[in-house]
């Protein structure tokens, strides 16, 4: 257990799970065209877009999965299969050349020479994350991408999944991410919260979304811990 000063109190905290993409890894998946690419897919099945629209890919391929499975569970299942297939090969592309920020490895093993457990919980597939990180769980022992939960972030089921693995309460856990979903993520699940500005969202960003911590960059934690 290790001290962070958030909010001019001194929080004892044991546990600290990182997003991965825009947090420990440059943030690259083209999700301008993951998005156009499921949705005319979505239309190829029949479904208005606007019927199953949402902020994210993944909660539209739910969505269509479920108004699908209404008129066929066979379409359905096709459907949800195209559907990841898709959003896989983006992420592999990405993952082909992505990289590590420079101060990912050693912040892990700053954290860990502190005996603070560190795990990942990320929207991405497993096979992205250990291309770009192949020896990740040497330094988080626990990752949890979208394959491992059924239900992702911001449910607090992802999170609490890899809390449930690392055997840490959530008023003992930092959660640290590069966008306002990780906030809301920690907040749903009742951790702090840390809002990193290495990816594509600004400050006002963060403090709207109510993290209790923002930092340039997820290295920076270092610097407050006691």
């Amino acid at each position: 257990m290790t001290r962070l000063t958030i909010n001019k109190s001194t929080v004892n905290i044991k546990t600290i799970i990182f997003d991965f993409d825009g947090t420990l890894a440059k943030l690259n998946i083209d999700f301008h065209q993951m998005r156009e690419a499921v949705e005319a897919l979505i239309l190829s099945y029949g479904i208005n877009g606007n019927e199953v629209y949402t902020n994210f890919v993944l909660e539209m391929i739910r969505d269509a999965e479920i108004k699908l499975n209404w008129i066929s569970s066979e379409k359905s299942g096709e459907f949800t299969q195209k559907a990841n297939a898709i959003i896989e090969k983006i992420e592999m592309e990405a993952a082909g050349h992505g990289e590590l920020f420079g101060t990912t490895r050693g912040l892990l093993n700053d954290l860990k020479s502190r005996e603070i457990q560190c795990g990942v919980i990320t929207r991405n597939c497993a096979k992205a994350i250990k291309t770009v990180f192949p020896d990740i769980l040497s330094y988080c022992p626990v990752v949890v991408c979208r394959d491992d939960v059924k239900n992702v972030k911001p449910h607090p089921q992802h999170l609490n999944t890899a809390l449930g693995k690392l055997k840490s309460l959530p008023e003992d856990t930092l959660m640290v991410g590069d966008h306002p979903l990780d906030i809301k993520t920690g907040r749903n699940s009742g951790t702090w919260t840390c809002g990193v500005l290495s990816g594509h969202c600004k400050r006002d960003d963060f403090i709207e979304a109510g993290a209790d911590l923002i930092f340039g960059q997820a290295a920076d934690i270092l610097k407050i811990i006691k």
